[in-house]
């Protein structure tokens, strides 16, 4: 179905799962969603395309007992606005600056833990970056915040989506298999319904899944391209953070952060914490929700 305008999202197929109350931020005249649960020191949460703050849902319920859990929605995703580019451009800047605005705007300046899932990882590092004495502990599930290790190059899906604009504008937008594909790619179990519903609902129309195909086009490969220079910057600079007590649940099985992105976080970061999920994919959090909610609830409790 094609709509222009943001196409109104039904969430009650999944509100057992997602009980949460919906906060807005107006950011430069658009609806910025995020959630804000529980009280202490800020965890803060930034997720990767194509899902949202639904993704992370059993770490919110399980953390907001002791902690101030923020989880924004990017803008084009969740229940945040899906505005055209004409009025916001969809790069990596602007999902930076997005993210410091609405940190600033809840006062949150210290102690703050980081959890970062796929494009979430170069957001996220790139605010860390910006302000290295705000962050007190960073959390990473199978993502990056480097150019791809060893000259690999973008796994021939992520090729197509971002380089055949025509074709994968149909495909993307019109079809929604990006959103579809996830599911039936990075994630290793079975989902349920009310899961799949989930985590495909915003992108419920073709005016609606402008993110998912933008997220993709961002993807700096050469020079010339936009983000590049952002890019460089966090892979250049991220040993700044090497001090910072890091913990990483990596799944296997996944098509494109595989273990040498997992190595090369090691390598530049030899201290943290690692736990390797051999039947676990792109979506770990998925996969383990129980394992990680454990093991990120340890991590939190430790005096670093």
């Amino acid at each position: 179905m094609i709509c222009r305008k943001n196409k109104q999202i039904d969430i009650s197929p999944f509100r057992h799962l997602y009980p949460f109350k919906s906060r807005f931020m107006d950011r430069n005249g658009l609806k910025y969603h995020f959630l804000d649960e529980g009280a202490g020191d800020a965890v803060v949460m930034v997720h990767g395309n194509p899902t949202w703050s639904f993704y992370f849902r059993e770490l919110v319920r399980e953390l907001s007992t002791q902690f101030r859990i923020i989880v924004p929605d990017h803008i084009g995703c969740g229940l945040s606005d899906k505005p055209g580019t004409s009025k916001y451009d969809y790069r990596l800047k602007s999902r930076v600056n997005d993210l410091e605005a609405l940190l600033d705007h809840l006062g949150l300046n210290n102690n703050i833990t980081l959890v970062l899932h796929d494009w979430g990882g170069m957001i996220g590092m790139a605010y860390a970056l910006k302000h290295p004495q705000r962050i007190r502990r960073l959390v990473i599930m199978n993502t990056a915040a480097f150019f791809p290790p060893k000259g690999k190059k973008l796994p021939m899906r992520l090729r197509l989506v971002r380089n055949v604009r025509p074709l994968a504008t149909l495909a993307v937008q019109g079809f929604n298999l990006f959103a579809w594909g996830a599911l039936a790619m990075a994630a290793h179990k079975k989902l349920s319904r009310a899961v799949k519903s989930g985590l495909t609902a915003p992108y419920n129309c073709w005016g609606n899944r402008i993110a998912t195909l933008k997220f993709v086009q961002d993807i700096p490969v050469s020079k010339k391209d936009p983000s590049y220079s952002l890019v460089k910057n966090v892979d250049q600079n991220l040993h700044q953070l090497a001090h910072v007590p890091m913990l990483i649940c990596w799944g296997r099985r996944d098509f494109v952060f595989d273990t040498d992105y997992l190595r090369e976080w090691q390598r530049r970061f030899p201290d943290a914490e690692t736990h390797l999920f051999a039947d676990a994919g792109h979506y770990v959090l998925e996969d383990k929700p129980d394992e990680i909610v454990l093991l990120v609830k340890a991590f939190l409790s430790r005096k670093h």
